[in-house]
């Protein structure tokens, strides 16, 4: 069933939960899962959107060719239930699992596949990014009914890694709602998809609601439906899970964890994945484009302070988060030095000060609330001022689209979807990722070859040479304030069983798999 993004479900499966209810009581006696966020859902287009929101809706109404799961993560099947490579490493052959189906009962075949990968590709959004000059819209084709080859342009390591964010949709169906921009219209509030679950009720800024499909081909779980709140307030969020009124409470902080602790009926979950928070500086347009004023707001950041705040956590070492190939220890990295700062700010445009940058922050973190007040005492030293801007996710990706929107400072966490060093650095400091919010303006092609290069080479060891050379370069442009890397935090209710923490994304884990007892 196929649905707009506004419309109430009307039917016995929309009334799940009945408009006269409270957006929770259907959870009671029935095998819904609530699940609670700060982050909003801004589009439904699996070749469009980013952002852990919206990878969560995806992973529950589309279907990969593999999935990953497990800790260490697994690449398991999806779509496909095999697949082989040849030896040079350029070319894969997936055989799809016939049982699957698309909301509408028709089965996926490879036909969806290859037209799923070419509108991927073509369109050059969302996770296209991760295979960019990997394949092209010719490089995935049916050549069965159930069969698909992969020609990739040159070996790509992380390439099963980075699959199960490649879904595929059902293309009779876009087709028939193709319009004039590839179906983006139809797509941005309606699922074509084989998932677990069809969309119900979607209220921007309060609830989306997932039902499972009539025809689900998954094995597992006794979910019904699940819902995707959207709670602002942390304090709220943790008041919530307690009472059992959701079943997963997604962003946590430090003292949220400390107050749960040995509450009745409540888990909590604090594990280390590949997580970062950055500050990124407008490099594009305005003051921040001076390098030596990137440098001096670098070295005047309190970064002990921004440790204190974020609870358990450690601070990052450059560009890479610690753990990762290629990670280097021992770059010279940005620590508090106002002699430092002021000397830099002196060989800058703007040596006297006196003006106001601004910075946009997630609205309901916390955390990055008090980063950005950290940021504001170390400007006040060089006498600068800031003006500090809580931001709903949706304008947050609006305002990442060009030098002109961008704030002078756009913060963000970062989850790695795949556990390679190309995924943070290819999402984060690549030019074709610019109006992204991973990566808004930030664009040097030196930076661009070194990336290319390795997430090319085949060689471990190669690899690790062009990612330390890649890492000092970065340092030594000073794009971002390389903040902290956190313990993943969330808590859950105790009768939900099935769960498994994944370090890869997280926090956008699949529902249909779980259980409410």
């Amino acid at each position: 069933m196929l649905l707009n993004k506004r419309q109430f479900l009307i039917g016995s499966a929309g009334a799940a939960i009945a408009a006269s209810m409270p957006w929770y009581a259907s959870a009671q006696g029935r095998k819904v899962m609530v699940l609670s966020s700060t982050v909003d859902i801004p589009n439904f287009d699996p070749h469009v959107a980013t952002g852990y929101a919206p990878q969560w809706l995806f992973r529950n109404t589309y279907d990969a060719l593999v999935r990953v799961v497990g800790n260490p993560p697994e690449t398991q099947p999806g779509l496909a239930k095999s697949w082989t490579q040849s030896e040079d490493g350029k070319s894969y052959t997936f055989e799809l699992d016939e049982n699957a189906r698309f909301h509408d009962g028709t089965p996926v075949t490879a036909k969806d596949v290859e037209y799923s990968f070419a509108r991927l590709l073509r369109l050059k959004q969302g996770p296209a990014w991760m295979v960019a000059g990997i394949l092209d819209e010719n490089g995935v084709k049916a050549t069965g009914d159930m069969t698909v080859t992969m020609s990739l342009l040159q070996p790509f390591a992380p390439l099963l890694s980075v699959l199960p964010w490649m879904f595929v949709v059902n293309s009779a169906v876009v087709e028939a709602n193709l319009g004039s921009d590839d179906g983006q219209s139809y797509l941005l509030s309606n699922i074509a998809g084989s998932g677990a679950f069809t969309m119900g009720r979607a209220r921007p800024g309060d609830l989306y609601e997932l039902i499972r499909a009539e025809n689900d081909w998954h094995q597992g779980g006794n979910i019904q439906s699940a819902i995707w709140k959207i709670v602002r307030e942390a304090a709220t969020n943790r008041l919530m899970l307690q009472r059992g009124e959701v079943h997963f409470a997604l962003d946590m902080f430090a003292e949220d964890m400390d107050a749960l602790e040995g509450v009745p009926g409540v888990v909590r979950i604090m594990e280390p994945d590949y997580r970062s928070f950055t500050i990124k500086m407008n490099t594009a347009k305005g003051p921040l484009a001076d390098k030596n004023l990137r440098k001096a707001i670098s070295y005047a950041y309190n970064y002990q302070a921004m440790l204190d705040a974020a609870g358990p956590a450690q601070l990052m070492e450059g560009p890479l988060p610690t753990g990762m190939l290629g990670h280097a220890d021992d770059l010279a990295i940005y620590r508090q030095d106002m002699e430092k700062a002021k000397e830099y700010l002196a060989q800058s445009e703007y040596k006297d000060g006196g003006f106001t940058l601004s910075i946009g922050h997630a609205a309901g973190y916390e955390n990055q609330r008090r980063w950005a007040l950290i940021l504001l005492e170390a400007l006040k030293a060089l006498n600068i001022d800031l003006d500090i801007r809580p931001m709903v996710w949706p304008d947050i990706v609006a305002a990442a689209k060009s030098p002109d929107t961008m704030p002078d400072f756009h913060s963000i966490f970062q989850s790695a979807n795949y556990a390679d060093p190309d995924n943070t650095l290819f999402a984060a400091y690549h030019s074709s990722r610019n109006g992204q919010w991973q990566n808004p303006v930030y664009s040097n092609p030196d930076v661009d070859k070194l990336i290319e290069d390795a997430r090319a080479e085949v060689d471990t060891t190669k690899r690790a040479d062009l990612y330390r050379e890649l890492q000092e370069l970065l340092v030594e442009d000073a794009p971002d304030i390389f903040g902290v890397m956190e313990l993943r935090k969330f808590a859950m209710r105790d009768n939900v069983e099935g769960y498994s923490f994944c370090p890869v994304a997280a926090n956008t884990f699949e529902v249909w798999p779980l259980s409410i007892t």
